[in-house]
């Protein structure tokens, strides 16, 4: 069945339906990486938004239930060059086409996703159409691409209740606003209990349970939306336990002491980003996937120093927070597929705590 991409610069791409038939509308971006597509359909950050894969063979491993990062796939749509007919691989559940009809996402596939990567990096991020339908009116459907917000996703990803995973001595608070799976299982594979809140929970009730530690997640959507949260996350700050943040933490930290967030052009998507320690002068390799950033010029030095920048753009990518006991980033250390380059900021989460890295 025919499908068709509609931009809301006008451009129009013909291909073929993958996935769910059905019309969706989203902001469009796209991901660089070339494995890992399952932990990019199941990563919480993408939802209200299509992902434009530009490695052009997807779907050739299959997939394998296991490695979902969340309970289900929360992005609107999914662009692939060419999607493989049959994976290969001894791990494999089901096909990556099966999988996309089952959790009701629209595709397409057989167009240039180069061309779109690139027209969306000289314009950057935008709204688009996928459909099965050959839309005559064209203008009449830019006005309702353009009308589209992604809005209230934080609530649309957090889990409903709190639950435990892992057993140990140490105890970790996990802020879930649209947590990766990884996040937990790093922690808890170190040997910590792991307790997971709603994003709406109350600082007051996470502090009454005296946690050695607070680990604030990823997630979707504009950060300064969140201003109920950012209240919360401020009376945490100004606790004694440590806390570690990530992506979405990392911005909602920032906002919390009155530094300002803006959007980038198309944001970081990707497993390839080079990110460089300020202090040692390293560069890792990391994993991102966010379209906002901390805008450094609004940061003060009383507060928080630089602790990581990006190589590529000289954009933030983490912050020390001073006389407290808090550090964030902008990157994932969880990544999941990889790389693997920074999963031992998690070993910096538990000397934080005052935990011994090789126990």
């Amino acid at each position: 069945m025919k499908a068709y991409l509609i931009l809301e610069d006008g451009n129009v791409f013909e291909g073929e339906s993958i996935g769910a038939k059905k019309e969706i509308i989203s902001e469009f971006v796209f991901n660089t990486s070339m494995t890992g597509y399952l932990e990019v359909l199941t990563d919480p950050s993408y939802c209200g938004q299509s992902v434009v894969m530009t490695y052009p063979l997807i779907g050739n491993y299959g997939v394998a239930l296991e490695d979902q990062e969340s309970s289900r796939a929360f992005l609107s749509g999914f662009v692939v060059k060419e999607l493989a007919r049959l994976g290969s691989n001894f791990r494999k559940n089901v096909e990556l086409s099966q999988y996309l009809v089952s959790q009701d996402i629209a595709g397409i596939q057989g167009v240039d996703t180069r061309a779109i990567t690139k027209i969306i990096r000289k314009k950057g991020c935008m709204n688009g159409m996928i459909t099965t339908t050959k839309h005559e009116n064209l203008d009449e459907v830019l006005e309702k691409i353009k009308a589209f917000k992604v809005t209230g996703v934080v609530e649309k990803t957090t889990c409903d209740q709190p639950y435990t995973l892992g057993e140990g001595t140490k105890r970790v608070a996990l802020m879930d606003f649209g947590a990766k799976r990884n996040i937990a299982k790093s922690l808890v594979k170190r040997g910590y209990q792991v307790t997971v809140y709603p994003a709406s929970t109350k600082a007051e009730t996470v502090l009454a349970e005296n946690y050695d530690g607070i680990m604030l997640s990823n997630g979707a959507g504009d950060p300064e939306e969140n201003v109920e949260i950012i209240k919360e996350i401020k009376k945490l700050s100004e606790s004694n336990v440590p806390i570690f943040a990530i992506c979405l933490g990392h911005q909602l930290m920032g906002l919390a002491h009155g530094f300002k967030t803006e959007k980038m052009k198309y944001g970081h998507h990707g497993a390839n980003h080079p990110v460089k320690d300020l202090a040692s002068g390293r560069v890792y390799i990391s994993t991102q996937n966010h379209n906002y950033v901390i805008d450094e010029k609004t940061i003060d030095p009383n507060t928080a120093e630089v602790w990581f920048k990006n190589v590529n753009d000289n954009t933030l990518e983490g912050l020390v927070y001073k006389n407290k006991n808090i550090k964030t980033v902008q990157f994932h250390p969880e990544a999941c597929a990889g790389p693997l380059d920074t999963d031992a900021l998690f070993d910096e989460f538990t000397k934080m705590m005052g935990g011994n890295v090789n126990a």
